[in-house]
């Protein structure tokens, strides 16, 4: 026929003398997965039983140099995806299709195969066995002599690896862990799940190396066995922990973790399990166990993260080293009360505060002009997130100076910096409207010298929280004077949303406003008159 040309060739299959439109009776009997007969599943090709000795392994000297063979990806390619077409494919049955292609190439996994006009398409997440895929392109002959061709394309992960299982792929994987699950032990087998006849006849992809199906696992088990004590995850091609960590906090009583042939790389992943109080560990099969010549080394490494360890890839370990003592569980200090530097301020302070956030919380904060300075200056923060869901903190955001959000942008910085005493005000006017539990303040006066006093409040209301800075100096008598204001304002937790408004508002022992003359009182009385401000805050 001489060299192929893939024109010449799409011409002749597209050309109206086919003769059968499905199997394949020229590319050999079906292979041993022919009884799935499911035109858009997903096909897992001769893995093999589920249990771990039919698994290849890392050769030589577990403690080491690194070896060849036992799955590859140790340079990390399971991470890259490929695309594998089939041109004219959705005219083969695809049991024999796939079936025939690993017997021209090595054991794969297809990803979502399905058909896409008459081309069959599937993905493959490892580099190697994409290519040998590849390689295998016109090897194979069909029963009416055309050569199959196979397509390689490197491409994002398919996007159905981030979606959520459905709830009827959830109750099959359930039934599929109840079917693992030995109640005597409390035990769970979960080794090469992604094999399991029950799942893979379902169409189901459950691959725990990536996040939808290792959050549902965890949560199954979270509801319906969390005093597991023994969970075996061999064989899943797990690279990284991150998305197992939940299982610190959901399975507290886990004792017996199984994580070997897997394709960890470094004992650091460990550190994302270290809340764990394992006492058994097998980790053999994995690229990390390849890093340590000596076997103390890498006792001594995993035993770090897990100190009450007493047995490591099926080898007993010698008892550890511990001291014969009474520890006790650490806990928060409880929060202490404010601190007022002297008693000559404090009366000062929480008359301040009180009127000031009386103002705030009217519906007109043009009175706070007179708390601030005339050079004063004002920022807004919130916390810093990547997302923004719909009960954040979003009437907040456009004007929030957190340095995280914006360290590349000086402009930006500055100018969200209010300056000026007006510039102040008018923008705290702009700012939701609010209702602050005072009798929830804890007031730290850090800095109290004669020029100016430094007083950081922490509050919260019925929905947001807050830590504001003031920087004020001595006005009049017996006032204060805001030179500067930093306000950061979070979420309220559940905890602070229940304690909120159950406690008086403190009070002054004794009013801070000194005695008047009787022409100073009129002359008082009539200033604030005309301003509409309050006898104490027109004294200022």
């Amino acid at each position: 026929r001489g060299p192929f040309r893939a024109p010449l060739y799409s011409n002749q299959v597209s050309q109206p003398r086919h003769r059968g439109g499905h199997g394949g009776g020229g590319g050999g009997a079906p292979g041993p997965w022919s009884r799935l007969q499911d035109d858009d599943g997903d096909v897992t090709m001769s893995e093999g039983p589920q249990d771990s000795g039919s698994q290849r392994r890392l050769g030589g000297n577990r403690y080491g140099g690194r070896s060849g063979g036992g799955g590859g990806g140790s340079d990390g390619s399971r991470k890259n995806w490929f695309k594998m077409t089939i041109p004219y494919g959705k005219k083969y049955d695809k049991d024999w299709l796939l079936s025939s292609l690993q017997s021209c190439s090595v054991p794969f996994h297809a990803v979502h195969y399905h058909t896409d006009g008459n081309k069959a398409q599937f993905y493959i997440e490892d580099s190697a066995i994409a290519n040998a895929l590849f390689k295998a392109s016109r090897k194979i002959t069909d029963k009416d002599g055309y050569k199959v061709t196979v397509i390689m394309n490197s491409c994002p992960p398919p996007s159905l690896i981030y979606t959520d299982l459905k709830a009827a792929d959830l109750e099959h994987l359930k039934q599929c862990m109840a079917k693992r699950f030995d109640g005597s032990q409390q035990a769970l087998d979960l080794n090469n799940i992604r094999v399991d006849p029950d799942l893979v006849s379902q169409n189901i992809e459950v691959t725990l190396n990536r996040r939808n199906s290792m959050l549902a696992v965890i949560k199954i088990i979270e509801e319906n066995i969390p005093e597991l004590i023994c969970l075996n995850l061999s064989n899943n091609r797990l690279y990284r922990l991150d998305d197992l960590a939940d299982i610190v906090n959901k399975v507290p009583n886990l004792k017996i973790l199984n994580l070997s042939h897997n394709e960890l790389k470094t004992e650091r992943e460990l550190d994302k399990l270290k809340g764990l109080k394992l006492v058994e560990l097998s980790l053999e099969g994995n690229p990390l166990c390849g890093h340590y010549k000596i076997q103390a080394d890498y006792v001594s490494a995993i035993r770090e993260r897990f100190p009450k360890l007493l047995r490591l890839d099926g080898q007993d370990l010698p008892p550890p080293i511990v001291f014969d003592l009474e520890v006790a569980p650490a806990t928060l200090p409880p929060c202490k009360a404010s601190y007022f530097c002297s008693e000559e301020i404090k009366n000062i302070i929480l008359c301040f505060l009180q009127q000031y956030y009386s103002i705030y919380d009217s519906g007109d904060r043009q009175p706070l002009l007179q708390a601030y300075h005339d050079g004063a200056a004002f920022s807004l923060s919130i916390p810093f997130t990547l997302q923004n869901p719909s009960n954040s903190l979003g009437e907040y955001q456009k004007d929030s100076r957190n340095i995280r959000r914006m360290k590349d942008d000086p402009t930006t910085r500055f100018r969200l910096i209010k300056h000026t005493r007006l510039n102040v005000v008018a923008f705290l006017n702009e700012l939701p409207k609010t209702q602050h539990d005072i009798a929830s303040l804890i007031v730290d006066v850090n800095t109290y010298t004669v020029s100016y006093i430094v007083v950081d409040g922490k509050s919260r209301d019925s929905f947001r929280a807050f830590s504001r800075v003031f920087i004020a100096v001595p006005a009049g008598n017996a006032g204060l004077c805001i030179v500067n204001d930093e306000l950061f304002v979070r979420n309220a937790t559940t905890e602070e949303i229940r304690r909120a408004f159950v406690a008086p508002a403190p009070t002054p022992s004794s009013s801070p406003v000194p005695t008047l003359s009787a022409p100073q009182q009129e002359m008082l009385a009539a200033f604030s008159q005309k301003s509409g401000m309050n006898l104490e805050w027109s004294q200022k």
